[in-house]
């Protein structure tokens, strides 16, 4: 029973772990532990959007949701759920991630690594802006933990210990030519091959593993189409470029 109990208090409500295949390849470079949170996105539940700039951006009929895990209708039915008690009582909900945060970080120290924490799996929220009962958003709870995510808001003013990179696309050419002048990195998703340079910034492989944060300045995240983004024609993945890296 103790042993259960114990379990049970380790156990986190809204964040998960191992459960994305890159950044369990990330884990596997001893040196991080990756908490990652999954929600409905954009409009799927009534009365909030998690991605605000979604069908702009050309990304909602390109969304990776239903891939992998997401394809399991028990698995929709959390992230629903994590949606709605964001949308209800978002204070509480920051407070539990808190809570999930802090049993986070105890199983890191005890693997003998650190935590890294994205918050934006499938959802881009401001997190910057959610506060929790104590008054504070998350990166000002925990200065000491990495924070990361991919956002479609790219004039976002951050905290040092959360980084963001800007995922490009040309479904829209005004929303293009803000995310190309961001000062973050940029996420660009091309259909098969990753060129050597885009759009004047050195292309790296962002397949190999998910820590962005530990990525250079000024660079594009290359991504190569998976899932529903295969068959994207929105302008959101970029087809045309020649050259393997």
């Amino acid at each position: 029973m103790y042993l259960q109990n114990e379990k049970k208090e380790q156990e986190m409500k809204y964040l998960s772990i191992g459960s994305n295949a890159k950044t369990i390849k990330s884990d596997k470079g001893g040196e991080y532990l990756t908490a990652i949170m999954y929600m409905a996105p954009a409009d799927t539940v009534e009365g909030i959007n998690v991605c605000p700039t979604a069908e702009l951006a050309g990304c909602k009929n390109a969304c990776l949701y239903k891939a992998g895990m997401g394809s399991f209708s028990n698995v929709q039915k959390a992230r629903m759920a994590k949606t709605i008690a964001f949308r209800d009582n978002p204070v509480a909900f920051v407070d539990q991630l808190a809570d999930d945060i802090t049993k986070g970080i105890k199983k890191a120290t005890k693997n003998g690594v650190e935590l890294a924490v994205r918050l934006n799996g499938t959802s881009d929220i401001a997190w910057e802006n959610q506060k929790g009962s104590n008054g504070l958003n998350l990166m000002e709870t925990f200065p000491e933990i990495q924070f990361y995510d991919y956002t479609k808001l790219p004039n976002r003013k951050v905290a040092a210990n959360y980084h963001l990179t800007v995922s490009y696309s040309e479904a829209n050419l005004a929303y293009a030519s803000k995310a190309a002048r961001t000062e973050h990195n940029l996420a660009v998703v091309f259909r098969k091959n990753l060129p050597e340079f885009f759009l004047g910034r050195k292309v790296i492989n962002g397949d190999k593993n998910d820590l962005r944060f530990k990525d250079l300045a000024n660079v594009v995240v290359g991504l190569v189409a998976k899932g529903p983004a295969k068959k994207d024609t929105s302008g959101f993945v970029i087809d045309g470029y020649a050259g393997i890296i």
